[in-house]
């Protein structure tokens, strides 16, 4: 039998072409209740994908399947990161009532053959988002509500283009403003993920809510006694700190086990959907040509918004910056000193004044907050200048400092200061404590006694 060898130019340009397998995807909302209908937004290459979709906590959880569901191609809009991807609903589930509530991950999976007549292989490909589930009777388990930063995830979610940073945008321009509805990950299993598996396999009950959910939902909170806030929690809206500070004025509690904490105010649009921050380009946010400054959307320190988050924090960025990162202290040993060892944040602790924790893990790490201080007797005691209540005890501090490019726009920067991460807490209706790093939580995931020791005192004390 002759065989005619074919040149592979015969061969269309769209037959020689593969087309890109991918899926991705938004639900429509970022928290849901049991018996809400979750709408999911998916774009895939292929005709056809299945979805997965896992509880996250101390194990992974599946809890539901579903293959051969149907799959669509939409465009992406110039705009997307700004104003999202405006894609159709392909999908809606309706939350069955035994979900708990927590963070949720759905894994969509697509596969096909590769080309019609070249590169002829199995090709996969998976695509992942995420969205919570709150408690269907707030507060009925547990009197631990965590709050996820979600409002961070989206602020460095450069999908499409943009960010609310230059670094990682397109062209290396920075944006401000940010969409929900676009892909989204986030940064759970850095900082939270290992919060809570230790938490769920030491026996704590959390109930879960996201950002905006004290700013839309401020109603859960009146349910807890305890609110949480877990690594990289930087962007706030005025109505989120509002509604925590009433929750802490009436007598609530509550924990930052993070760092950078509350540093940017951002204003929800979208009722949630969105969010707007200038930044260091603060004289281009449109407030800015107004009255009222309040809603500036630039640091929370800034002199003209003039509401430090050491008002609600204890501490700030300002008098914080970076350990471990950044090209700050990066000789640094990731660890706290101790002050006032007889409190009962170490009690069972076994630590002595000057003894130091957490270095093998570095729990001092990347972003630290801090308040202006000065030795007293030997201990640091706040100037209280920077916004930093009355009654604001330190237990523990390590040097922090920010990076010039980072500080040095803000006209109220004092050049070539260093500052120090600062642990501590206060009561002023309810109690606020800080850990006042976003790298505590790597002291969790290390099994670092003395870490597990004062998150437990926090948790247990604060709860009650």
């Amino acid at each position: 039998m002759n065989t005619v060898p074919v040149d592979n130019r015969l061969l269309s340009v769209s037959e020689r072409q593969i087309r890109p397998l991918y899926i991705e995807g938004y639900t429509h909302q970022l928290s849901y209740q049991p018996g809400d209908p979750i709408e999911f937004h998916i774009s895939t290459s292929a005709s056809q994908y299945s979805l997965e979709i896992v509880r996250v906590g101390a194990d992974y959880e599946v809890v539901w399947q579903e293959k051969n569901l149907s799959g669509n191609a939409y465009p992406i809009p110039e705009d997307a990161s700004s104003n999202g991807c405006h894609w159709p609903v392909g999908f809606t589930l309706t939350i069955p009532g035994a979900w708990q509530s927590g963070y949720y991950v759905a894994k969509m999976r697509v596969a096909d053959s590769g080309g019609k007549f070249i590169h002829q292989s199995h090709r996969t490909a998976e695509g992942f988002l995420f969205f919570v589930i709150r408690p269907a009777q707030p507060g009925r388990d547990t009197k631990i509500l965590i709050q996820l930063a979600t409002n961070s995830y989206n602020a460095y979610n450069n999908w499409a283009g943009f960010s609310l940073y230059a670094f990682h945008g397109y062209s290396n321009l920075q944006g401000h403003r940010v969409s929900f509805n676009r892909p989204l990950t986030g940064f759970f299993d850095n900082w939270e993920q290992p919060f809570v598996a230790w938490a769920e396999r030491n026996g704590y009950v959390l109930d879960y809510a996201v950002n905006t959910d004290l700013e839309f939902h401020p109603e859960l909170l009146q349910h807890y006694k305890l609110v949480l806030s877990v690594g990289h929690d930087e962007y706030w809206s005025a109505g989120m700190r509002d509604n925590l500070e009433t929750f802490i004025a009436n007598g609530g509690n509550a924990a930052f086990f993070s760092g950078n904490s509350v540093c940017w105010q951002v204003r929800c649009e979208e009722e949630g959907r969105a969010l707007t921050c200038w930044k260091q380009l603060y004289n281009q946010d449109p407030v800015y040509k107004t009255d009222d400054l309040r809603p500036l959307s630039t640091l929370w320190s800034h002199h003209l918004v003039d509401r430090p988050e050491n008002q609600l924090t204890g501490v700030g960025f300002l008098s914080g910056g970076y350990h471990l990162s950044h090209g700050q202290f990066m000789d640094g040993s990731g660890e706290y000193q101790v002050h006032r060892p007889d409190h009962w944040i170490f009690q069972d602790t076994g630590l002595k004044k000057g003894d130091s924790f957490g270095g093998t893990d570095t729990i001092v790490g990347y972003e630290c907050d801090g308040c202006e201080f000065r030795l007293e007797d030997g201990l640091p005691v706040p100037t209280h200048r920077d916004g930093t209540p009355d009654g604001f005890i330190i237990l523990s501090t390590a040097p922090a400092r920010w990076h010039p490019d980072d500080c040095e726009w803000y006209p109220g920067w004092e050049r070539g200061r260093t500052g120090a991460a600062t642990m501590g807490l206060y009561t002023r209706g309810g109690t606020v404590f800080t850990a006042a790093t976003t790298d505590w939580s790597h002291g969790l995931r290390g099994n670092d006694a003395v870490v597990e020791c004062i998150t437990r005192n926090v948790l247990d004390h604060l709860s009650e």
